[in-house]
């Protein structure tokens, strides 16, 4: 009989650490949304930083309203964010396929955002289009 109040003891326990590592990591993606979409790489830095992730690590894991940090960064015009994602996610990731299928590169030309300055910096670290740009 008192294996019974040992569990529902243990149960509560388990139930009241883990809500919050939830409720954390969603205020963290909230975080990262904000100031990718405010142009704050600043504050991105720092919020990394605090919570001891790296981008590379949780890149494909966020959504910003349905988009990927880097087409929110597109949307909204957050070219040094931008260019600092770029930066910091391997080439594998920059070229890999999203949600709609079209790499992030496809989806920009698509996009109109060709010419950005984001563009340009997943175009240095593919390696490639780099002589594209002297006009």
């Amino acid at each position: 009989m008192r294996l019974m109040p040992v569990a529902i003891a243990a149960l509560i326990v388990a139930s009241s650490v883990s809500a919050p590592a939830v409720a954390n990591g969603d205020q963290l993606v909230a975080n990262i949304c904000d100031y990718v979409k405010s142009d704050d790489k600043n504050r991105l830095r720092k919020k990394l930083k605090e919570s001891r992730v790296k981008l590379r690590n949780i890149y494909a894991s966020i959504s910003c309203d349905g988009s990927s940090l880097l087409r929110t960064a597109y949307s909204a015009n957050a070219n040094d964010v931008g260019e600092f994602i770029a930066k910091r996610l391997p080439s594998s990731d920059l070229s890999t396929p999203e949600a709609d299928g079209k790499t992030i590169i496809d989806w920009a030309s698509a996009n109109g955002h060709g010419g950005s300055a984001i563009t340009a910096a997943i175009n240095d670290r593919l390696g490639g289009g780099a002589e594209d740009g002297d006009d």
